[in-house]
């Protein structure tokens, strides 16, 4: 394997924070740009600019190709469950909720990997597994609480739901692709998975949506292309330089800052209310989101702290057997 490509320790870290800023202040972004289009054009449209800038990229670095046939279940698993789902629900839950809320749901998706890759995969319920799981939970329960929650509003229900429901979504995906082996470079196979989402969120719209009521101009020129080119394309690119250049933990731990920099910024720039329920429902949840990244860190380390030992045996044994 070649570290060709790889980017520094410190241009990494550069990367890193300009993500957390940028997929952070896109939830404000996201929110203003609804005003002028409909929630599943909008997501085609960022998908398809995102799919263009990243095949270009690609084509430059020599990575554009087809992606292998063992690719392809996963290509249109990620495209389908990852991008169209998640955009497509995200973009209809923020049309009933606050943009600081929004970030916090979609960002549970860590807890519900926990049960799912315990039923499905058969790994462990650690300590610090169930110590997270058992946060993050009292802290949804407090942010849907009935004292600070509208249950009788539909809209209000269906939006949080459709929230909670595509971050669920993609840690069903998450569970699944655990241990595959791609064939090709996530570069090479990104603009494959962004179109794929694209094609598949067509029917929808034109079911359901009315492109005649999009109001161009500035606004959502500005919008759409913070959105294709920086917050999808660049993010997506960045994030793949990250995790080859830093530690796992640590790139799952800062991507934690996203629904902070999400909330904070939903309130400087849309003047959304900082309420006591929001933010101890976040800091629970937060709170059981590192415990499961912890954890998560803990077992990989051990597994090659596994490895080692056992390739050390293997070679014991092998000059034993040699002498």
């Amino acid at each position: 394997m070649t570290n060709q490509g790889v980017v520094g320790q410190r241009a990494a870290w550069i990367l890193l924070a300009a993500v957390v800023l940028f997929w952070g202040v896109n939830w404000p972004v996201m929110k203003y740009g609804l005003h002028y289009v409909p929630p599943l054009t909008f997501a085609a449209l960022r998908l398809i600019m995102g799919a263009i800038v990243l095949a270009a990229v690609a084509a430059w670095r020599h990575e554009l190709r087809l992606p292998h046939r063992e690719d392809w279940p996963l290509v249109l698993g990620v495209g389908l469950l990852q991008m169209a789902a998640f955009m497509g629900l995200i973009n209809v839950g923020l049309q009933y909720v606050p943009a600081g809320r929004s970030a916090i749901l979609a960002y549970t998706t860590p807890l519900w990997v926990v049960p799912l890759a315990v039923l499905w995969l058969g790994e462990a319920l650690t300590t610090l597994r169930i110590v997270g799981l058992v946060l993050g939970m009292i802290g949804v329960a407090v942010l849907f609480n009935p004292f600070a929650f509208d249950w009788h509003d539909p809209k209000t229900v269906l939006g949080n739901g459709m929230l909670l429901f595509a971050a669920l979504l993609w840690a069903i995906l998450i569970v699944k692709v655990r241990g595959h082996r791609w064939k090709g470079s996530p570069l090479s196979l990104m603009p494959w998975q962004l179109m794929v989402a694209a094609c598949a969120m067509a029917p929808f719209i034109y079911l359901f949506e009315d492109v005649r009521t999009i109001q161009w101009g500035e606004p959502l020129g500005w919008v759409l292309l913070y959105n294709g080119p920086i917050a999808t394309a660049f993010c997506f690119w960045a994030m793949i330089s990250v995790t080859r250049a830093l530690p796992a933990i640590t790139t799952s731990l800062s991507l934690l800052c996203v629904p902070v920099v999400g909330y904070v910024s939903a309130s400087l720039v849309l003047g959304e209310a900082v309420t006591l329920t929001n933010s101890l429902g976040f800091a629970l949840i937060l709170g059981g989101l590192i415990f499961a990244a912890v954890s998560d860190w803990k077992k990989s380390q051990e597994a090659k702290n596994a490895l080692a030992n056992a390739a050390v045996t293997a070679d014991a044994v092998s000059n034993g057997t040699t002498k």
